[in-house]
């Protein structure tokens, strides 16, 4: 672990026309400097962010990150730089803030208030102070008892307790259980303990419930039943505020959607929660009701102060303020500080200060929001924002300090690591996703008229006003791939999301030398994926976009929702409610998704597989029949014999979701997918927006890594042949990219992914090297088919309108073969045979001996665990260390140590084998 201090100049006054100029690594030529006036600019600005490349920092000390945004942040910067910094509390005396940590074998951060340096870790990574057998940490806490003497960690199934001593640093837990209620884990959230220290009270988030416990035995004295997933406490006197995510129980006759077992109130069409709740419950009288007040939508923190309960109404983008003498919402604070858009800025840490400035911070923006603030009836003044690090998650004051956690720090800019995939590739190092820092900023707070001047460099950061959303009026323009304003004509009538699985830029592109790549980590070069190469030399090479998330639950999100919702940014130290939230209400924004905004702009959709939750197969439908039944359907235009079932529990999505389609699974393979694909586009044409899942390039199902990519190489190629050679293709633009990049390592950064836009009226033969990111696709896509943006990511995104042309190239699209056997690694030939390609050759294993046969059962009945193909099928069940050892030795022939390591290790031997949780991973 490497631990940085550093002090963080303060944030300038003013924009940053010079932050897209020069910087300290690259140049970015015709950047146009932004200025802001009357909450508009010239339509003539393409891009915000110019060339800069993730990592790289402008000219006065600005950090590029990837997700449409630079930080350059109020106060002196704490850097952790071995995990995320999920929340946070400081000790009754002031003296140590301890903090929730996720993704490198750490669960808990220690830090040292007065020397601001870190004191001590637990977790189950060797270099923690204090180990634990799980990383798994809950959304809110941890809590210090009032004399300072224990500290208490929400995971799984209960608390870890540890004593705290006199220097602040921990000994070894005891570990209080909370039992679970059927399927239902307790996923403890936040603890609270009474005044004297004799009760400590804790929500136990996947119960639906708070209880009252014994801090000496844990035993539970109290239990209350209150709305659905409680997750913040505030005691106030005798009263126990609950803030519940999920809002009230539903009533009857209600349209409800899952969340974690139980059927909360939701929309009909996108399946959001539209509830949100602050139960009450009075302590010092057992028998009395539990009564509830309602809020906006996802309530999470919850403040006490001066009479008053501030409650961060998440998903609405406000602030409840209850009077707590009345018990009732007596004013509510927006909390959208950019016009253009009043969605998205994930309100999600709130304090008052002494002086009586509300200080509330912004997830999603980057910045706390400061308010003047009087009483609970009198309204608030808005003063301005703050610049902080990459998603802050809790504000609070230490003296006459402003303490800020900052859940992502800098971005996935940790130590780099090496990735190995198996036969036919290298080992590789480089950034990786996984590679994780969160931060602490600690500053006295500024003058009114500071704040206010910073509100423009925040604006700045995010992007806000360079291309504000301009509706058509008037007469319509002329037709062109990427209108500039939303609505008029695009010559695009037809646009294919194909959304792909965790491979970074230099892993596919690396041998490319016409882009900025490095050769030694292209572990699936042009070999392995002959046709996207094909389509990078005839339809262009990017060599500067970004996914935004770290894994497959907040990839797919960033895709069809525009922002990973706080509700799964915060889950990730335990993914225990849900992982993909397609079947958690909690997991849906408000506005919806890209296909409902697709509807509302009168365009059609279809879905083939992509954010879809269940599918059922055939018993004993191995990966070997699904092979030789897409080798039957090519080569006699049969359909298929397998029949396959996806389907949405999201109303709207379902509809439109072609359900013989197989969604996600890893042992079925992606030839077979574009077969089902080919035979509904000839009988049925395309829709507007088409959505597509192709999965195998994820690895991990019957045959190994090299062959699984090959086949999802090959299936992209067929369907862009298919397309191109269609009467449709004329009026087409197909969009490749990754859901993530965190299984692979790439020399930029671990975020750097392949990405292709295919179609006429795509620059052809090109080198791309401007900044972008899924969401100025999305932007992009949302542009040509008039879609309004769903939040204020897509609204300041910029759309790609360089990478088109208004002289159209229509020559189509040849597939190439593969070069690669896609049955290698298979432990069973298929009855139809092994693929054979020309000049490809597979060599026999060797024989296991008997200690190579017993790791190879281990790491078998491993795999069955994981939940990778079949009716319970999740991307990400296994985390990324386990899924490198495991494709590592399957294609060494459980002979050869992983890199790095001395033996051949069984799947407990694991280093980093709880890392990042108990995910679901894709």
């Amino acid at each position: 672990m490497h631990v940085t201090r550093q002090r963080v100049p303060k944030a300038r006054t003013g924009l940053f026309g010079s932050r897209t100029g020069r910087r300290t690594r690259l140049v970015a030529a015709g950047t146009a400097a932004l200025t802001l006036g009357g909450g508009g600019v010239a339509l003539a600005s393409t891009e915000v962010f110019g060339s800069n490349q993730v990592g790289s920092t402008t000219e006065d000390g600005g950090l590029q990150l990837a997700s449409d945004q630079i930080i350059k942040p109020i106060g002196d910067r704490l850097l952790v730089d071995n995990g995320k910094l999920l929340a946070s509390t400081v000790s009754p005396d002031g003296r140590h803030l301890a903090a929730l940590t996720n993704d490198r074998g750490i669960a808990l951060t220690i830090v040292d208030l007065k020397t601001y340096k870190i004191l001590q870790q637990a977790g189950t990574d060797k270099s923690a102070g204090v180990r634990i057998s799980s990383n798994n940490v809950g959304q809110e806490g941890p809590a210090y008892s009032p004399d300072g003497k224990t500290l208490w960690l929400p995971q799984a199934t209960g608390f870890n307790r540890f004593p705290v001593k006199d220097d602040g640093t921990l000994g070894a837990p005891t570990f209080i259980t909370i039992a679970a209620q059927g399927q239902k884990k307790a996923i403890p959230a936040q603890a609270v303990f009474a005044a004297d220290g004799a009760t400590v009270y804790a929500a136990v988030n996947g119960q639906n419930r708070v209880v009252a416990m014994d801090p000496a035995t844990g035993a539970i004295r109290r239990s209350w039943t209150v709305g659905t997933a409680p997750r913040g406490l505030a005691l106030v006197g005798g009263k126990l505020y609950v803030s519940n995510e999920g809002g009230r129980p539903a009533k009857p006759g209600e349209t409800t959607m899952n969340s974690y077992g139980t059927d909360v109130p939701a929309n009909p069409d996108t399946g959001a929660t539209t509830t949100g709740t602050v139960s009450v419950i009075n302590v010092a009288e057992p028998d009395a009701e539990v009564r509830s007040i309602d809020v906006g939508l996802h309530p999470t923190a919850l403040h006490a102060a001066r009479g008053a309960l501030f409650v961060t109404d998440t998903f609405d983008d406000q602030v409840s303020v209850i009077d707590t003498s009345k018990d009732k919402v007596v004013q509510t604070i927006a909390t959208r500080p950019w016009p253009q858009s009043d969605v998205g800025y994930a309100p999600n840490g709130v304090t008052l200060t002494k002086d009586g400035r509300l200080l509330v911070t912004l997830g999603r923006a980057n910045a706390v929001a400061v308010y003047h603030y009087t009483s609970p009836q009198a309204p608030v003044r808005y003063v301005g924002l703050l610049p902080t690090d990459y998603y802050p998650a809790e504000v609070t004051t230490v003296g006459e300090n402003v303490v800020v956690t900052n859940m992502r720090g800098i971005g996935e800019r940790g130590p780099t690591r090496t990735i190995d995939k198996g036969a036919g590739t290298k080992p590789a190092t480089g950034h990786n996703t996984h590679d994780s820092t969160g931060s602490l900023l600690r500053f006295r707070l500024p003058s009114d008229k500071v704040i206010a001047k910073s509100t423009a460099t925040v604006f700045a950061q995010n992007g806000w006003g360079r291309n504000d959303v301009k509706p058509a009026k008037g007469r319509p323009q002329r037709a062109v791939p990427v209108p500039r304003r939303l609505g008029d004509p695009s010559t695009i009538k037809h646009v294919f999301l194909i959304v792909k699985e965790n491979r970074t830029y230099d892993q596919l592109f690396g041998d490319d030398p016409r882009g900025n790549g490095d050769p030694s980590m292209a572990q699936f070069g042009e070999k392995v994926t002959p046709n996207q190469h094909a389509l990078a030399r005839q339809f262009g090479l990017y060599d500067n976009t970004y996914s935004i998330g770290t894994n497959s639950a907040e990839g797919h999100n960033w895709l069809v929702q525009a922002d990973n919702p706080e509700y799964t940014e915060s889950s990730a130290g335990l993914y225990e409610r849900s992982y993909d939230t397609e079947d958690d209400a909690l997991g849906h924004q408000r506005t919806g998704f890209l296909w409902t905004g697709a509807a509302a702009a009168g365009k059609s959709a279809l879905n083939f597989g992509e954010f879809t939750q269940f599918l059922t197969k055939p018993a004993g439908a191995t990966w070997q029949k699904f092979y030789c039944d897409a080798r039957t359907m090519a080569d006699t235009g049969q359909n298929t014999a397998l029949k396959t079932d996806t389907q949405s529990p999201i109303p709207s999505l379902n509809k439109i979701t072609v359900h013989d389609y197989p969604k996600y699974d890893t042992n079925i393979p992606d030839i077979y997918r574009y077969e089902m694909w080919k035979r509904h586009f000839a009988a049925n044409g395309p829709a507007n927006l088409n959505m597509f899942w192709l999965s195998s390039d994820h690895t991990g199902g019957a045959p190994n890594s090299v062959a699984q990519v090959a086949d999802n190489d090959l299936a992209v190629g067929r369907i862009v042949e298919t397309i191109s050679h269609s009467k449709w293709w004329k009026d087409s633009a197909i969009f490749v990219i990754q859901d993530d990049t965190q299984n692979g390592v790439d020399h930029v950064d671990g975020a750097r992914g392949p990405v292709q836009i295919i179609s006429p009226w795509a620059n052809h033969g090109t080198v791309d090297s401007r900044y972008y990111t899924q969401i100025t696709m999305i932007r992009t896509i949302e542009q040509i088919l008039g879609i309004q943006p769903m939040n204020q990511k897509d609204s300041a995104a910029t759309p790609m309108s360089r990478a088109f042309t208004t002289k159209p190239d229509f020559t189509p699209f040849t597939a190439k073969p593969n070069q690669v056997p896609l049955t290698d690694g298979l432990a069973t030939p298929p009855a139809c045979g092994n693929d054979t390609p020309t000049g490809a050759a597979s060599a026999k294993p060797a024989a296991l001996s008997a200690d190579q046969q017993r790791i190879a059962d281990a790491w078998t009945a491993w795999q069955r665990k994981q939940a990778q193909n079949g009716s319970t099928t999740m991307p990400d069940r296994a985390n990324p260390v386990m899924m490198d050892h495991f494709t590592w030795y399957q294609s060494h022939d459980w002979a050869t140590p992983y890199p790095g390591e001395k033996k051949v290790l069984t799947p407990d031997e694991v280093p980093g084998r709880y890392l990042p949780s108990p995910e679901t991973d894709g």
